[in-house]
């Protein structure tokens, strides 16, 4: 069975540790994630990307996820990570998520305000979690080799007002916000520097769990400090798809009969992925909470 990401989040802000959100694009990822989640007692934050979702994708990992958990006694929270379309989290919501971001950074404070309020009001009503964001963190290298790389200009103005902060939360009325200190999506092209201080303010207007985008590549140490002020969730992706990626080269590379089966070609893979979650479970704090 699923379960909302409001009750994982509280008893992360209650113990002071964080929960590593997993984007999965596919059954590999998923499999890592989960089985290690449930080795390490880790609660299950499993989150599906716009991109992976299109077409059928919108009902075959939903689907994939919300199976794969019964087969699993840690507690599974499946979230719709970036949405920017309200139409989208309508779908999700139909497809069976018990979690939802809006993303409405790059808006104008009045128009993210507005669209984040009704979409919490829309989500509520179904049962659901809403993760907002303030502020904007922005691009280092999107994964993606024929993206153009962003994140270029000054990150002091994309940064997230604790002044600010404390309306949004109380206008809207989300259960969590996702705010920029520091960090970028993507791999980075140099080592952030999270703002400690920044985020000790957020927190202390905002009163909810706050969420830290952009964890693949950030330091452990700076993560932890994060953690210690109130990051409640921590969002991983590049780091776990660098696992998978790395292996299958690797692999695909050592290999000469094209027809070898994909047991046996996803087998590095699969062990780097595992690494790589258990590192961030364990650096985070969530191992052995459930």
């Amino acid at each position: 069975m699923l379960c909302t990401m409001r009750e994982m989040l509280a008893d992360a802000k209650a113990k002071k540790y964080a929960i590593p959100a997993f984007d999965v694009s596919n059954y590999e990822m998923m499999r890592a994630v989960l089985e290690v989640c449930e080795e390490e007692r880790s609660p299950a934050l499993l989150m599906g990307l716009e991109g992976d979702l299109q077409g059928k994708g919108m009902q075959l990992i939903p689907a994939m996820i919300k199976s794969a958990s019964e087969f699993f006694d840690v507690p599974v929270c499946l979230h719709l990570d970036h949405a920017r379309d309200f139409s989208l989290i309508c779908a999700a919501t139909e497809a069976g998520f018990s979690s939802v971001m809006y993303d409405g950074s790059v808006l104008p404070y009045e128009k993210n305000a507005e669209e984040t309020s009704a979409i919490v009001r829309f989500a509520h009503g179904n049962g659901l979690t809403v993760e907002a964001e303030l502020g904007h963190v922005g691009d280092a290298i999107v994964g993606n080799e024929n993206a153009t790389t962003s994140g270029d200009g000054d990150p002091e103005d994309t940064l997230t007002e604790p002044e600010e902060a404390y309306r949004f939360v109380e206008r809207t009325g989300v259960d969590a916000l996702a705010v920029a200190v520091g960090t970028a999506h993507g791999v980075y092209k140099k080592t952030p520097t999270l703002q400690i201080e920044r985020l000790q303010e957020i927190a202390k207007a905002c009163g909810i769990p706050l969420v830290l985008h952009g964890g693949s590549g950030t330091p452990d140490d700076q993560m932890q400090r994060a953690i210690e002020n109130g990051i409640c969730k921590i969002n991983i992706y590049s780091d776990v798809v660098t696992g998978l990626n790395t292996g299958l080269k690797n692999k695909l590379n050592s290999i000469s009969n094209p027809a070898t089966w994909p047991m046996f070609v996803f087998e590095e893979a699969r062990k780097l992925m595992k690494e790589t979650v258990r590192q961030k479970i364990r650096t985070f704090g969530s191992n052995g909470r459930v």
